[in-house]
């Protein structure tokens, strides 16, 4: 099979690797599309902790296919399901996994980290992540390039269930790439009602009138905060989003937030923060600051029902595809900030029969 491997920060080489095999417990799925996400970019330019020096990995864990090869301790799942993979599977013993969290887990694995992903032909999938619920059923209505798009659509909804986001707010959104337009689409099933979206790129912006929003703002042109506060006649928002890692925006936001507003820091900072953060006002005003990352289970369950009942229309954000050998060109379209999402696609492989035969 194809395979894009990543050695080492600046080197992702795309060799025929052998198919997996499988044992009783495990799954082998056949890749349909994987997207590609900020997290793959951030790997490919600085490595991750879960990929030591010397090792190599097969990024990708937004990831869509149908099950070619099923275990026979496996129950659930059959030979020619679609399925979609949540790429964080939690050790299921800690605080968190019993609680449902497993985005949470401080022994992870996940998939496109320490598991190879799925910018491959072919995908397994460990018996403890198929006992652990991290492979689910797609909707019929569901293409399976919508489908790779579900996880990160999952972790914007996460981040909104902490907003409480209702009829009569305003919501500003920092940032329009395809984080942006699933805050917006989430924003305005929830009912918001008002959407202001701010962003330097004018032709993102503009993309954002068709996901929901109400009023764009170019950041480039017009000052954030004066721009916000012209549109609320001085009040500020009753949430805001921050989709960007900025420092100085999260700083913002917290300024801009109304009497008893909610902000989600939902872009981290990485080795760039902190952010300066206005305590006063967060106690005088009653102001509630969250933070979310990733997204469990139970948010991705809840996300894939709204996309496979037709609430929420994905489709519009894959911008651009590639096939495997074009790997390079879809990190360079996903970097550039041209589009929204750049997804990989494969067309099908042969030889599993052979090669992934069960033992």
């Amino acid at each position: 099979m194809k395979a894009a491997v990543f050695y080492e920060p600046g080197v992702m080489v795309v060799e025929d690797l052998p198919i997996p095999t499988i044992t009783d417990e495990e799954i082998l799925i056949r890749v349909r599309s994987a997207s590609i996400c900020g997290t793959d970019l951030r790997i490919s330019r600085h490595g991750h902790f879960k990929i030591p020096t010397g090792q190599h990995r097969v990024q990708g864990h937004e990831v869509a296919g149908d099950v070619v090869l099923v275990g026979r301790d496996v129950q659930g799942f059959a030979e020619g399901d679609r399925v979609s993979v949540t790429p964080n599977v939690g050790c299921g013993h800690c605080r968190f996994c019993r609680e449902g969290l497993n985005n949470m887990c401080p022994n992870y694995e996940a998939f496109g980290v320490s598991l190879d992903g799925g910018f491959a032909e072919y995908l397994r999938i460990p018996g403890f992540a198929v006992q652990r619920g991290n492979v689910f059923t797609l909707p019929d209505r569901l293409s399976f390039a919508e489908a790779a798009l579900v996880e990160p659509f999952s972790c914007c909804l996460r981040g909104q269930e902490a907003l409480r986001i209702g009829y009569e707010d305003t919501v500003l959104i920092v940032g329009a790439g395809p984080i942006g337009a699933f805050n917006v689409m989430l924003a305005r099933l929830a009912g918001a009602q008002r959407i202001i979206v701010a962003n330097r790129s004018q032709p993102r912006l503009d993309r954002m009138k068709e996901f929901g929003a109400d009023v764009l703002i170019n950041v480039s042109e017009q000052d954030l905060s004066a721009a916000v506060l012209a549109d609320t006649d001085g009040e500020g928002v009753d949430v805001a989003i921050t989709a960007v890692s900025s420092a100085q925006v999260q700083t913002d936001a917290v300024q801009l937030l109304a009497t008893h507003g909610r902000v989600n820091f939902f872009a981290g900072l990485g080795t760039a923060g902190p952010a300066e953060i206005d305590t006063n006002r967060v106690h005088y005003r009653g102001l509630t600051v969250t933070g979310t990352t990733g997204s469990s289970n139970a948010d991705y369950a809840k996300a894939l029902r709204l996309v496979g009942e037709g609430r929420v229309d994905l489709s519009g954000l894959v911008s651009q595809s590639f096939g495997i050998d074009q790997i390079a060109d879809a990190f360079a379209y996903a970097a550039s900030g041209a589009g929204m999402k750049a997804v990989v696609v494969f067309d099908g492989a042969d030889g599993v029969a052979q090669t992934g035969a069960m033992p």
